[in-house]
């Protein structure tokens, strides 16, 4: 399985491609996420302020990242931006983030 992970092609955990697999797939890729989250402020940062606040990512695999959410239609082609699928994708995440609060130990808060 190589490629970008999209609906209907086959990925990790389905050979069928479902789409909740393709995206749990695409997600799960190093990087992928924080990638996402970085990119959910305003302004649209560049290549290396991305690299930046990554903490230690390296150019080649953020290159690669990019190019699996740009074929995802989750990042602009030619930018940085999130595209609408992009910015529906990071508020459907928005409750993982308020269970994580919930789920971090009373101590640590």
């Amino acid at each position: 399985m190589t490629g970008t992970p999209l609906p209907g092609r086959a990925v990790r955990g389905s050979r069928s491609g479902r789409p909740i697999m393709a995206l749990l797939d695409l997600l799960g890729r190093r990087w992928a996420l924080r990638i996402l989250w970085e990119l959910r402020e305003e302004p649209v940062p560049t290549f290396r302020d991305l690299q930046r606040r990554c903490d230690g990512l390296s150019s080649s695999v953020l290159a690669d990242r990019l190019a699996e959410l740009r074929d995802a239609a989750i990042v602009e082609r030619g930018g940085l931006a999130l595209t609408a699928q992009g910015r529906e994708l990071l508020a459907a995440l928005g409750p993982l983030q308020e269970w994580s609060h919930r789920w971090e130990p009373e101590k640590s808060r």
